[in-house]
């Protein structure tokens, strides 16, 4: 179960249902959120300062410059919401707190799966209009921040939002949307899912080849095959063959709303996805 935390965070900022709250009482709720956030246990390092990159998955390592997310950096997954999720999860692990916005549909027991602390979880799922305020009020408090855009964001609002992360020395994850000044792009470029025979069976597993490109990159492209998910539902390097017949996203796939694709016939994973 989400904490006290997650519950007030979506009681102060989510303005898609909450229209009429005032800004004071907002101002006071963050009040109190930092002050909680400041009493408990963190990823800082010696002497109370704060460690310059939070943890990632073993199976993220090779894809990032800095073999976890460096504090102060905005980051972009183009698609798929498992591998934002998935690219979080190791800081959410280790002990950071983390905010997901613009996510309705997220299931969390698919986050759980793949590593996600939901005790130190906060989630706006309906930001409104006025979600780069409820991002940036956010950011001020918690370690990482993940964001769908409801829509665009201007150039020097992306910039204004990325000189506040650097300042904080949060971490920026935008979901599914060009973003000017990100670090770093990751995206799925080829997926095939594992556990179908001939026409029967129940999908096991996905393996696929995630791409990350970027300025953090020095222009070279990195590729790293991993199970997203893997049998067990989380996500781990794709090092060995899968001992299940394979089945290749085509023309009998059908896109789930946060850009994972699916088989057709298991249309209903698309909530998990």
């Amino acid at each position: 179960m989400v904490g006290s935390l997650e519950a007030r965070t979506l009681g102060a900022l989510d303005t898609a249902r909450t229209p009429k709250r005032s800004a004071a009482d907002r101002a006071a709720v963050l009040a109190e959120l930092r002050a909680e956030l400041a009493a408990r246990p963190t990823t800082a390092g010696v002497a109370g300062r704060a460690v310059p990159t939070l943890p990632a998955l073993p199976a993220f390592v090779d894809l990032l410059p800095d073999r976890g997310l460096r504090r102060g950096a905005s980051y972009t997954v183009e698609g798929s919401t498992m591998l934002g999720l998935g690219l979080v999860a190791g800081a959410s692990r280790a002990g950071s707190w983390c905010g997901l916005v613009g996510m309705p549909t997220l299931g969390a027991e698919a986050a759980t799966g793949l590593g996600v602390d939901l005790s130190r979880l906060a989630l706006v799922p309906s930001p409104g209009r006025q979600w780069l305020g409820v991002v940036a009020a956010l950011i001020d408090v918690l370690d990482v921040v993940v964001i769908r855009p409801p829509t665009p964001a201007y150039d020097a609002e992306a910039r204004r939002l990325a000189a506040r992360v650097r300042e904080r020395g949060a971490v920026l994850v935008v979901q599914g949307s060009d973003w000017s000044g990100s670090e770093l792009r990751l995206s799925i470029t080829s997926s095939t899912w594992h556990g179908l025979g001939s026409g029967h069976g129940h999908l096991t597993s996905r393996e696929v080849t995630v791409e990350a490109t970027g300025r953090g990159t020095g222009g070279r492209r990195r590729t790293s095959r991993l199970w997203l998910p893997d049998q067990a539902g989380g996500i781990s390097p794709a090092l060995t063959a899968s001992p299940v017949s394979p089945v290749t996203t085509d023309a009998a796939t059908v896109d789930t709303p946060d850009g994972d694709v699916i088989p057709f016939s298991e249309r209903r994973l698309e909530r998990v996805s």
